[in-house]
């Protein structure tokens, strides 16, 4: 069995690898530590196993997700993440994954389990996935109820900080189009001012703090 471990922690990767190794004895492992390197070895070995972080350094896991399944249409993905804010586990749970491990809530025990699962033809969701799940579906002003497809992809933006002008080139849309969904998306969320929308993405898992600290230390 072939498994290809792709997390940009030298260390996270390294215990990966042995986690496999010891869950399916006698595969061959291999590790990459990006998400150019991590598809150009999928797209050399073909694995049967692929163990994706979700949070890579030049790329969101899950716009990577369709790339690999592209080059390698027989493996199987478990994604990895140490986040498990509302959005990322909504992400998750539309996506393609076979499978998903929380970084922070579960164990190599647990890993081996998921791994046991996914290779035998099931999906496997970590806990926070499922209530996750069951949490939205009984709120009745869940992100995923009240915005569009358009409007959160807007809002992972608007909660940078950008202006309307800076969102409108990014994806190459008019400004008076951004500001219409800027107000109709704030009108929904019962939001008024610019602070609380950047509040809200933040709470939601929309934008990292990380991320919003870098583009004020751009902006700077």
């Amino acid at each position: 069995m072939k498994i290809i471990v792709i997390d940009d922690h030298a260390l996270m990767r390294e215990l990966l690898l042995k986690a496999c190794l010891e869950a399916v004895p006698g595969s061959r492992v291999h590790g990459a530590g990006t998400a150019k390197s991590g598809l150009a070895l999928v797209q050399a070995r073909q694995p049967d196993l692929i163990i994706l972080d979700l949070a890579l350094p030049d790329r969101d896991g899950l716009e990577l997700l369709d790339d690999l399944l592209l080059a390698s249409p027989r493996s199987k993905v478990i994604g990895l993440s140490g986040y498990s804010d509302e959005f990322t586990l909504h992400q998750v749970n539309h996506s393609k994954l076979h499978g998903f491990v929380d970084k922070k809530e579960q164990t190599v025990e647990q890993l081996a389990n998921a791994i046991q699962s996914v290779m035998g033809g099931e999906r496997y969701f970590s806990e926070s996935v499922r209530q996750a799940v069951v949490s939205q579906r009984n709120d009745p002003v869940a992100f995923n109820k009240i915005l569009s497809q358009r409007e959160q992809q807007l809002l992972g933006l608007f909660g940078r900080g950008l202006s309307n002008q800076q969102v409108a080139a990014t994806l190459g849309l008019s400004e008076l189009t951004v500001r219409n969904h800027r107000c109709r998306t704030m009108a929904k969320l019962g939001l008024r001012t610019t602070a609380e929308l950047i509040h809200y993405a933040l709470e939601k898992g929309f934008i990292r703090r990380e991320s919003l600290e870098r583009v004020s230390a751009n902006s700077d």
